[in-house]
Formats: C-alpha cells, structure tokens, sequence
C-alpha cells in the first residue's frame, strides 16, 4: 500500500514556502467580488489558474516549490488554483505523486481566498474514483475531471461522470478535452448531467466547434451555472465579451494580470482590458517561438528555481531541462516589461 502521508521534510517545506516567499503587493484596485457559490462560499466565477507542476534538477516534483506556487496564484488575486491537469504534466506524474500533491495544496495555504480545484481524472472509472475519493476527503472547493482516455463510447463517458456525482456533492467541472481521441463530451450529455446532478452544472470547454459549443451552453443558464475557457487563454477576451464565467488555463506565471483582466472586464473597463489582454498576447506568441518562456518568467518571478520538465510518460519520464539563448532571455524581457502596469508584483 502507498503511503501519501506527507514527509517531515515535506511539512516542513510547505511551511517555508509561505514563510520564505515575500509579501506581494496589492493589485493597484481591488478585486470586484463575484457572488459566492452556495455550495462552497467560494466563487466560481473568474480566473483560475491550472498550476504547473515544479520539478528539481534531476526531475524529481518539487514540492516546496508546488506549495509556493499556490501561494504565489492566491495572492496575485487569482479565484480558483487548480492541480492537475493538462497544464501540469499531469501525464507525466505517478500515481503515488498524483495523490501527494493533492494533500501538499490541501495542507498548504489555509487562510487562501481562492477555490482549489482538484483534478480527478482517470483513463477509466475505477482510476477516476480512486482518486475522486481521495480528493474528497481532503475536502477542496470543487472537483474537475477530463472523460476517460480509455473510453470509446459516450455511454462511457456518462457512466464516468454520473459515478463522480455520486462520490461528492462539491461543484465539479466537465472538462470536455482529454477523452478518448475525436469524442468529445456532446453538450446534450453535459445539459443531462446538469439535469441529474446539479453540482455537476460546470464546464471547461475546449473543443471544437468551440464558440458553438460555448454558446449552447450559455443558453441553458441557470441548469447550467459556469461556463469557462481554457487553452492557455488563447481566446479569452472575445470569451468574456461573450458572458463566459471566467477562463481555467495553465497561466500560472501572469496569475496577477489574468486576474487583472477579470477585474477589469467585470468593471465594464472595455478598452483596458483589450490593452492588457493585447499585452498577454505577445507572451503567448513568444512561447510558440521560444518554448519555455513561461517557464523562464515562473522562475524570474521568484516562483519556480529551475525551469526542467519531464518528458517520457509517468512510467518512464525523463528530466527536460531548458536551454534559452542570450537573444531569447533578451526577448523575453523585452515583451515582460511590456506587462509590468497589470501586475502585482514586478
């Protein structure tokens, strides 16, 4: 049996990390509230950071760095951490540091303000429960899975989601990517699921026919109570604009100006959020030109003490580290400053 009790050691770091880590400064105005959930008290409204997943030098997760990680993305004022997912090499973690890793941000960050999604998905539904019921008795504020990997049918697919209905009566999203190859979750099972359970009423949405789908999901408010964006926030702005409930994506790193955007757009302050939304804009471009910018940023913001990946599978992963060039760190820095009037902590 594993035993996913943290270590001493791993108690230790959680606790340093909120010590060690400096106080940010306040966002130049403050955060609008959106109207608490009444399942959890927690809004599930606005930007929710997926977090990457830190590793050392030799490949090994970083837990102390995972922990920081989490503080950093409250404290920026973002409204939802979430771990893991796509965005956090989630395919490239064991079992065993699946299951670590949500106790270390369970434990961590007691006084946070911003809901902690843990991810529960698995290939098929046993997976899925196991970790379901896990996460569940450390009592997050909401649960988020993707359809099952193994599935080939949407029967599957419902069976899935009803069995984690039934395991906890927390919000849980829908994430409609990550299934079984060319099946994604049809709106009408998602409706049917909102329907049944209605703590099952959210939804990440990131397949195509995208704004379609989207759309068609809005229309069944109040059955269906958020509707969010991801893919790296990519096309977040004409999301908003469109009366989404916010973006879930693994922007981690801009955590401030991601929840800066939403604030903004919550005021009504169109042309500022166009501006600061351009702005993320030449971040995005710049990773498909660089990879590992993002991760360059997370480390020189304090956040992340290297900057290696995996790469290889959870069963036979390979540390990655990243090797910029003098000309990619100019870049970089060039495009960052351009950030620096919506964030917190420059």
């Amino acid at each position: 049996m594993i035993d996913h009790r943290l270590t001493r050691r791993e108690c230790f770091g959680v606790l340093a990390a909120a010590a060690v880590f400096p106080p940010l400064q306040q966002a130049a105005t403050p955060p609008k509230a959106s109207a608490p959930n009444p399942e959890t008290g927690k809004p599930m409204r606005g930007a929710f950071m997926i977090l990457s997943t830190p590793f050392t030098d030799a490949g090994e997760v970083d837990w102390d760095d995972l922990a920081r990680e989490a503080r950093f993305v409250d404290q920026c004022g973002a409204h939802g951490i979430v771990w893991p997912q796509g965005s956090s090499s989630v395919a490239n973690l064991t079992k065993d540091e699946r299951m670590r890793g949500l106790e270390v941000l369970a434990k961590a960050n007691h006084s946070r303000k911003a809901a902690l999604v843990l991810g529960v998905q698995g290939q098929n539904t046993a997976e899925m429960l196991e970790y379901a019921r896990r996460a569940e008795a450390l009592a997050p504020d909401a649960l988020i899975a993707m359809p099952p990997g193994a599935a080939r049918s949407v029967d599957e697919y419902r069976e899935y989601f009803r069995a984690l209905a039934q395991v906890t009566a927390r919000p849980v999203f829908v994430q409609t990517s990550g299934g079984a190859k060319d099946l994604a979750p049809p709106v009408d099972l998602i409706v049917e699921l909102a329907r049944e359970f209605p703590h099952v009423a959210y939804v990440k949405e990131e397949s195509a026919p995208l704004i379609e789908r989207m759309k068609a999901e809005l229309r069944q408010r109040p059955l269906i109570k958020g509707v969010f964006g991801a893919s790296y926030a990519d096309g977040w702005l004409y999301e908003m604009r469109l009366g989404l409930d916010g973006v879930m994506t693994g922007m981690a790193m801009y955590a401030d100006l991601m929840a800066r955007l939403w604030d903004l757009h919550e005021r009504g302050q169109s042309e500022a959020v166009r501006d600061a939304y351009s702005r993320f804009l030449l971040m995005r471009n710049l990773n498909q030109q660089i990879p590992g910018a993002d991760l360059f940023v997370m480390q020189k913001r304090g956040v992340f003490k290297t900057t290696t990946t995996r790469t290889g599978g959870a069963a036979a992963w390979k540390a990655k580290p990243l090797t910029l060039t003098p000309e990619a760190i100019a870049e970089i820095e060039y495009r960052f400053a351009a950030l620096k009037p919506y964030l917190s902590v420059v």
